[in-house]
């Protein structure tokens, strides 16, 4: 069975991610960066932004369930110009080597509803620090400013779009073959469904009953049954 590793404040915080991570590297399964690359991208990010007003990041996948930092409030939004899609390939978290899982970035095209994490501005560089920890520990995502649109205004935010340069990028992954990794993927951080299954629980609170992410789960559900988890065939 795999070991199972919980992403929370307290193991990012305490560098518990490290030894797992990097014994992924060594095997060439990520590309871990280093702590000035990360903090670097983090500081170019922020020097847009206020230091007095709170911030805003855009969360289109597990970030609007489990963002492991302090979020004043998650507000539902919607970004145009960009859309979510199952185009990383991971064989740590939700998967293996020997049978990766699928995880969500952004591409550019479309729109894209989500959620709007408003963090506090006194609480800007502890809670950024988290969340660059969870989501730029390897050179997978880039971080941009998208606008987000909570109904009643739009507000600047960041989020994290896909590297098509990393060497673990899907690049339009057929719809089948994502149905087949995400139903019986299996990793350290759970069951790859399971990252599917919560981000549309999201998305149906949040008033976006139906959609591709919808039509993926019913697929990757079918995948689950027929083959069992692991990639059974």
């Amino acid at each position: 069975m795999t070991e199972r590793f919980v992403l929370s404040r307290e193991t990012l915080a305490s560098g518990e991610l490290s030894p797992h991570m990097q014994a992924a590297q060594d095997s060439g399964l990520v590309q871990l960066l280093s702590d000035e690359e990360r903090e670097a991208t983090r500081h170019a990010m922020l020097e847009k932004h206020p230091t007095d007003q709170d911030i805003y990041v855009f969360g289109f996948g597990s970030l609007m369930w489990n963002p492991a930092c302090e979020v004043a409030a998650f507000l539902p939004a919607l970004v145009r110009g960009w859309h979510r899609g199952f185009n990383l390939w991971t064989h740590l978290g939700r998967g293996t080597a020997e049978f990766p899982g699928l995880t969500l970035g952004l591409e550019r095209g479309g729109s894209c509803k989500g959620m709007a994490l408003r963090i506090e501005a006194d609480k800007i560089d502890s809670e950024t620090d988290m969340i660059w920890r969870r989501e730029m520990i390897a050179g997978a995502y880039i971080p941009i400013w998208v606008e987000a649109d909570l109904g009643d205004r739009r507000v600047p935010a960041i989020s994290f779009a896909i590297n098509t340069n990393y060497f673990r990028y899907g690049h339009k992954v057929p719809f089948e073959v994502q149905a087949y990794h995400i139903g019986c993927a299996d990793g350290p951080l759970g069951p790859c469904i399971e990252y599917l299954e919560k981000t549309v629980e999201v998305l149906d609170r949040i008033g976006r009953k139906r959609g591709p992410m919808h039509d993926l789960l019913h697929a990757a559900r079918e995948e689950q049954v027929r083959h069992g988890a692991g990639g059974k065939a």
